[in-house]
């Protein structure tokens, strides 16, 4: 099954390839990886979707939290956080298609931010399933798909930070009770396994 963590790491070189190292030791492959600023000052934050069985979920982040670069590490789950992907679709058009699939890109909520004599180039916001879908339509409608680029997910809790965003309005409020908490960090000392059974090496 599919897991998506975020991880808030250090700003350093060699971070990305430490956590993709990571990875490819326990066996874990990575269906997506993004990485960017974060709110902290040098301290940049990571959306790992990964396929795992399910009880690998607790020993991943452990074995991320081995990594002195980790600041902390959250599992999000689709019912807990908002998840999207960001999407640029080039399909080969000319002049008597292009109609068709202004129309398509308005049913699934994309937008034109290219036409060229030949081509056009749509961008979509959305959960996974749906940007599949739009890719989907255009193959089976006969159209040409030149080219295709996913960010992967990027994801964020749902509400949480009450303290924060009161705090940052100049508001008082003396419950942090609303503050995100991560899980617990896992014990240090905990004995990691090199794989885990059923999951296949990355090899991108």
């Amino acid at each position: 099954m599919l897991h998506t963590f975020v991880a808030h790491v250090s700003d350093k070189p060699g971070v990305l390839t430490r956590v993709a190292s990571l990875f490819r030791r326990l066996n874990i492959n990575i269906v997506s990886l993004t990485v960017g600023e974060s709110e902290r000052p040098e301290v940049s934050r990571m959306t790992i979707v990964c396929e795992a069985p399910d009880h690998a979920a607790h020993r991943i982040r452990a074995s991320l939290y081995k990594l002195e670069i980790t600041v902390d590490v959250d599992e999000v789950g689709r019912s807990e956080a908002v998840i999207r992907e960001l999407c640029l679709i080039k399909v080969a058009a000319g002049p008597k298609t292009r109609s068709q699939i202004f129309e398509l890109a308005t049913v699934f909520k994309a937008r034109v931010v290219d036409l060229a004599p030949e081509s056009v180039m749509l961008e979509m916001t959305g959960a996974a399933s749906k940007i599949e879908g739009l890719i989907q339509v255009l193959t089976e409608s006969g159209y040409t798909i030149l080219e295709v680029s996913r960010t992967g997910r990027m994801a964020m809790r749902r509400g949480h930070h009450t303290s924060r965003v009161l705090k940052a309005l100049g508001t008082p409020h003396s419950d942090h009770s609303d503050e995100t908490s991560f899980p617990e960090k896992p014990d240090a000392d905990e004995i990691l396994p090199n794989e885990f059974t059923g999951v296949h090496e990355d090899e991108a």
